[in-house]
C-alpha cells in the first residue's frame, strides 16, 4: 500500500514537473508569437488550399445539370476526369499548359540573356553611365507587367486580328504579320523585357562578389576568355541565375495581363487566362483543377532549383586574403556598347510610355494622325460615341474610386504585411533551431511557390461561404486585403528575419534582467532597432500591391475595382485609349511611391556599382 502511494506521488511530481516545463516553454514570447502565427498561417494558407481541393472533388449546384443522380456535396472525380482525360481536356488543359510553358521558358531564357549581359557590362567593364543604366534597368519592373504588352499592341497590331491597324501598319500601310502582332512571340518578348530586371539585379550582385583574381589565374594558366567565362565565372553565378530563373519562370507562368492582352484576341490561351475564363462563368471546379496544375508546376520548379543549387557544396567567392574586382577595358568598343545600351534602355523604358501616352490622345483607334487628336479620353465630359459614354479619366468618378481603392488596398496590405514580418522575424530568429520555428518558416514560404492567379483562386473557394465566425467575404474589399497580405507574407518574413538577425540577443537579455516585460522589450528595443526593415518592407509592399493584377483579377467586383483591374475591363470592352490612360495614371502613382522608397532606402547594389 505504501509502495502504491509512493508511485502515485512520483507520478504527480513528474506531471507537475512536465507542466512547469510546459508553462515555461509556452510563456516564452517567441513561442507565443509562433503559435499565433501558426494559427494565422494555417487559416490564410492551409485551409484555403484544402477548400479548393475539396471543391474539385465534390458536387456543386452547377454540376447537377450534368450529374443527374448526384447530390450536392457528394464525392466526384468529374472535374478531374473532364480536365485531364476527356476529349475537351486538350483544349481546356493541355494546350494552355503547353502555351504557358512555352511562354515561361522563352521569356526566362531571353530575360537571362538580356539581364545577364547587362549585368556583366555594368559590373565587369568600364562602360560609362552606369548610374543611368542601373536606374533605367529597374523602370520596366516598376511599371505594371502588362504595360509593355499594351505598348506592343499599339505598335504592332494589325487590322486583320486587332480590328484596327497599329502604328507601324498606319505608317507603312503594310499589315504586320500575325505572329508579330499577337500570340507567343510578342508575349515572350514583352514578358522578358519586363522581368529581365531579376537577372540584372541578381547576376550583378553575384558578379560584384567575385574576386577577379580567380579569372586572372585562369588567364595566366593559358585559358581563353570563353573558357574562363564557362569554367570560372559562370559556375560562380549559378545561384544568382537560379534565383532569377525561379522568379522569372514562376512570375511568367502565372501572369495574366500580357497573355490576356496579346493572346486571348487570337484564342492563344494560357493556364492563367483559361483559369480566369472558367471562374468567370462560375465553373469553379474546372478552374480550380487548372489552379492546382499551376501550383504543382511552380512547386516542381522550386524543387528542381533547390536540387541544382544544392548539388554544389560551396559557392564561396570571397576569402580572407583580400578582394579585387578588376574591370575589363572596352577600348574602341566602348562607344558601340554604350550606344547599344542607351538605345535598348530607351526602347524598353521610354518608348512604351510614349506609345501609350500618344494613343490616349487619339480619338479613334488605328488613326495616329494629328487630325485625330483629342483630349476626350482625359477631360471629356462623356459622349456615347466615345468610351461607351464614360467621361475622361480625370473627370471620371470611377477612376477616382479605383485609384482610392488601389491606394487603400496598398496601405492596408503594406501595414499588415510589415507587421506580420516583424512578428515572424522575431519568432523565427529567437526560436531558431527548434521544430516550431522551422514549421512557422516553412508555412510562411508556401505562398511564394503559388502563382498569383492560382492563389487568388484559392481564396474564391475559401470565402464564398462563412468560415466559422468569419462571414463570407467574397465580393468585399476585406477579401482583397486578406489575399494580398497572405501572398506577400514570404517576402515580409524574409525581411523580418534579416532585420532581426542584426539585433544582438544580449540587448534583450539585459532588458529582461532589468525587469522589462516582453512587451516593453519589444517596444523599447526590438521594434526601434528593426524599424528600418519595417519601413522598407512597408514601402516595397505598397508599390508591389499598387500594380498587382494576377492576384486579384478573380476577386474584384465593380465596387472593389482597383486601377489595375479597371485597365483589363476597359481593354476587354474595346476602350483601349481609356485603358492606356488608366495605365498612365497607375504608373504615375507607382512612380510617386517609388520616389518615396528611394528617399528611405539606399541600395547596396548601387553603392557597389560606384554610383
Amino acid at each position: 500500500m505504501a509502495a502504491s502511494t509512493f508511485d502515485q506521488q512520483t507520478k504527480v511530481e513528474k506531471l507537475q514537473t512536465y507542466l512547469r516545463r510546459f508553462y515555461r516553454w509556452i510563456s516564452r514570447p517567441q513561442v507565443i508569437l509562433s503559435l499565433i502565427m501558426l494559427v494565422v498561417m494555417f487559416y490564410m494558407v492551409i485551409i484555403p488550399l484544402y477548400r479548393m481541393i475539396v471543391t474539385t472533388i465534390t458536387v456543386s449546384d452547377s454540376d447537377l445539370r450534368v450529374l443527374k443522380d448526384a447530390n450536392i456535396g457528394d464525392i466526384t472525380w468529374y472535374h478531374w476526369l473532364r480536365m485531364l482525360t476527356s476529349k475537351i481536356a486538350v483544349i481546356m488543359t493541355y494546350e494552355p499548359l503547353l502555351h504557358s510553358l512555352t511562354i515561361s521558358l522563352g521569356a526566362t531564357v531571353l530575360a537571362l540573356a538580356i539581364g545577364g549581359l547587362m549585368a556583366w557590362l555594368v559590373v565587369r567593364t568600364d562602360v560609362p553611365g552606369k548610374g543611368i543604366i542601373n536606374t533605367l534597368a529597374t523602370v520596366p519592373y516598376i511599371m505594371p507587367s502588362w504595360t509593355i504588352a499594351m505598348a506592343w499592341k499599339v505598335l504592332f497590331k494589325n487590322a486583320k486580328s486587332g480590328g484596327t491597324p497599329g502604328l507601324l501598319e498606319f505608317i507603312t500601310n503594310q499589315p504586320t504579320p500575325d505572329w508579330l502582332a499577337y500570340g507567343p512571340f510578342p508575349i515572350i518578348v514583352s514578358s522578358a523585357l519586363h522581368y529581365y530586371t531579376f537577372f540584372f539585379l541578381f547576376v550583378a550582385a553575384a558578379l560584384l562578389s567575385i574576386d577577379s583574381s580567380l579569372e586572372e589565374a585562369g588567364e595566366l594558366s593559358g585559358a581563353g576568355r570563353w573558357r574562363i567565362m564557362r569554367k570560372i565565372t559562370f559556375p560562380l553565378v549559378v545561384p544568382a541565375i537560379a534565383s532569377g530563373f525561379i522568379m522569372t519562370f514562376s512570375k511568367t507562368m502565372g501572369t495574366f495581363g500580357g497573355p490576356n492582352v496579346l493572346g486571348v484576341p487570337v484564342q492563344y490561351y494560357t493556364l492563367s487566362t483559361m483559369l480566369r475564363s472558367n471562374t468567370g462563368i462560375g465553373n469553379y471546379g474546372d478552374g480550380f483543377v487548372l489552379a492546382i496544375v499551376l501550383i504543382l508546376f511552380a512547386m516542381v520548379t522550386v524543387m528542381i532549383n533547390q536540387r541544382l543549387v544544392g548539388t554544389r557544396k560551396s559557392y564561396e567567392t570571397i576569402g580572407g586574403r583580400g578582394f579585387m574586382a578588376q574591370k575589363m577595358k572596352l577600348r574602341n568598343f566602348k562607344g558601340l556598347f554604350t550606344g547599344i545600351m542607351v538605345v535598348f534602355q530607351f526602347i524598353i523604358a521610354v518608348l512604351p510610355l510614349t506609345l501609350l501616352i500618344w494613343s490616349t490622345f487619339m480619338l479613334r483607334t488605328g488613326d495616329y494622325s494629328l487630325n485625330n487628336f483629342t483630349l476626350a479620353h482625359w477631360i471629356g465630359k462623356g459622349d456615347i460615341s466615345i468610351n461607351s459614354g464614360e467621361p475622361g479619366v480625370l473627370l471620371n468618378p470611377r477612376i477616382y474610386m479605383g485609384a482610392w481603392n488601389s491606394i487603400k488596398l496598398s496601405l492596408f496590405t503594406a501595414f499588415f504585411t510589415a507587421f506580420f514580418g516583424v512578428i515572424l522575424g522575431y519568432a523565427i530568429v529567437k526560436g531558431r533551431g527548434t521544430r516550431l520555428s522551422k514549421l512557422v518558416e516553412q508555412l510562411a514560404f508556401i505562398p511564394y511557390v503559388i502563382p498569383g492567379i492560382a492563389f487568388g483562386a484559392v481564396y474564391i473557394s475559401m470565402f464564398t461561404k462563412p468560415v466559422g465566425p468569419i462571414p463570407a467575404l467574397y465580393g468585399t474589399f476585406a477579401l482583397l486585403v486578406v489575399v494580398s497580405v497572405a501572398k506577400h507574407i514570404p517576402y515580409s518574413s524574409r525581411s523580418g528575419v534579416s532585420a532581426m538577425l542584426q539585433v544582438s540577443k544580449e540587448l534583450e537579455e539585459a532588458a529582461a534582467i532589468a525587469g522589462a516585460s516582453p512587451w516593453q522589450r519589444f517596444k523599447r528595443i526590438i521594434f526601434p532597432l528593426t524599424s528600418t526593415g519595417f519601413v522598407s518592407g512597408f514601402l516595397m509592399t505598397f508599390i508591389t500591391t499598387m500594380r498587382e493584377l494576377s492576384l486579384i483579377i478573380l476577386l474584384v467586383t465593380p465596387t472593389t475595382a482597383v486601377l489595375a483591374s479597371m485597365t483589363m475591363r476597359y481593354i476587354e470592352n474595346g476602350n483601349e485609349q481609356q485603358a492606356n490612360a488608366v495605365i498612365i495614371v497607375l504608373i504615375v502613382l507607382v512612380l510617386i511611391g517609388n520616389f518615396i522608397i528611394s528617399r528611405f532606402k539606399g541600395g547596396s547594389l548601387k553603392k557597389g556599382l560606384g554610383m
